[in-house]
């Protein structure tokens, strides 16, 4: 049986060599494949790094959004006019919706920069693999 599989390893070999296969160095290849690994988890890092930054702006801004009610809720007088409490609940409103803008900017913009962050270290290293890849080519006769 194991003489059956070094016949088959001695045609592939024998195969390779009437095609002119080029040989492959398995050094290189656990090499390239190495730093392809390190390249993903480079990348996860900033996506998980991303991801901490945003917990923490979101959780600034129910920080926020606590104190600000709190502050209304200590403001709010029984009586006066209609006018005033209308007037108080819109100048809120407004601040509400101003903040939730400039909040949603915010967050949005950090999840950009981690995307950005984390695709540039696997497009880097995309072309530093075809680099790789094309000089191993050129050396060969």
């Amino acid at each position: 049986m194991a003489d059956a599989g070094q016949n088959f390893t001695d045609m592939f070999k024998k195969f390779g060599e009437q095609l002119k296969v080029p040989s492959f160095d398995m050094t290189k290849i656990m090499e390239h494949q190495q730093k392809n690994l390190e390249a993903m988890t480079k990348s996860w890092q900033a996506v998980a790094s991303g991801a901490g930054e945003i917990a923490q702006k979101q959780r600034a801004i129910f920080e926020a959004a606590m104190k600000d009610m709190a502050e209304m809720a200590q403001a709010y007088k029984p009586g006066g006019s209609p006018q005033e409490a209308m007037a108080k609940q819109a100048e809120f409103a407004k601040k509400s919706v101003e903040a939730a803008i400039a909040n949603t900017r915010d967050i949005a913009e950090l999840v950009q920069k981690s995307s950005a962050e984390a695709l540039k270290i696997v497009q880097d290293r995309m072309k530093e693999s075809y680099e790789e890849i094309r000089a191993s080519v050129e050396k060969k006769p």
